[in-house]
């Protein structure tokens, strides 16, 4: 049965997209089908898979509009096993767009329901906020997978957004799970970093992955030349990372 993973941490540059476009080409390796969607109108995941969001005509935006079916856009990747659903900067009307649709919370579950079947996993990066695009992908999913950047800030928002997360479970008839949070942009010299890993341990019991994404150039870099950090770097630290990640994740589902 296909699981659908939200990527989504309501605050900004916490390594979201890191995580959503490299986690799944470790997971083909464990003969997992991927889909990728992206559901931030920064296009990031898009572009650091190698596509130009400004010359798609068919994207994810259209397909919750109805003008298309999502088979139409799915892109495949340079990996077996690993597709994306890519987006343009036109999703950032999608805000007013969803306003006036009937089941507008739903839209992007519609979506990703008459594709799913194709993939075993499906991850939505979703948009660092908490509007109409975010709930559509919280609402589409089965789980939520939560970065968290080793900075003190990020415990607080992880809070808010399983606040949300029930919130919409009571109000939408909706039993979505959290997977789990993942520590990212860690350095292991820095105490904050220290702290934050202890704090949110503490805290957060048994939510939070053992594998710690660090601050990488690796990672850094990798989207200018729209690859994956695999491609880019494979010797470094963050494939490492990434591979722990993988060997965990697939414990855990």
């Amino acid at each position: 049965m296909t699981k659908v993973i939200a990527v989504a941490n309501q605050k900004g540059g916490v390594g979201k997209t890191s995580i959503a476009v490299n986690l799944p080409v470790f997971l083909t390796a464990y003969g997992k089908r991927v889909l990728l969607v992206d559901f931030d109108s920064q296009a990031n995941s898009t572009f650091s898979l190698g596509i130009d969001p400004k010359t798609i005509r068919k994207s994810v935006y259209e397909a919750i509009l109805g003008e298309i079916h999502p088979k139409e856009a799915i892109k495949r990747t340079v990996f077996l096993g690993y597709d994306i659903l890519p987006t343009s900067h036109d999703l950032a009307g999608a805000s007013i767009d969803l306003v006036t649709m009937k089941d507008r919370e739903f839209r992007l579950k519609k979506v990703i329901d008459s594709v799913k079947d194709n993939y075993d996993l499906v991850f939505i990066d979703c948009p660092p906020s908490l509007g109409l695009p975010t709930l559509n992908a919280l609402v589409a999913a089965d789980e939520v997978l939560i970065p968290v950047q080793a900075e003190y800030l990020s415990i607080e928002g992880l809070g808010q957004l399983t606040s949300n997360i029930k919130l919409i479970n009571d109000n939408l008839d909706r039993s979505i799970g959290i997977i789990g949070a993942v520590l990212t942009m860690y350095s292991r010299r820095s105490k904050v970093s220290r702290d934050v890993e202890k704090d949110l341990r503490r805290n957060f019991e048994n939510y939070v992955f053992d594998a710690i994404i660090p601050r990488a150039s690796a990672l850094a870099e990798s989207p200018k030349y729209g690859r994956t950090v695999l491609r880019h770097a494979p010797n470094s630290k963050a494939v490492s990372a990434f591979r722990e990640l993988a060997e965990e994740f697939i414990k855990k589902i």
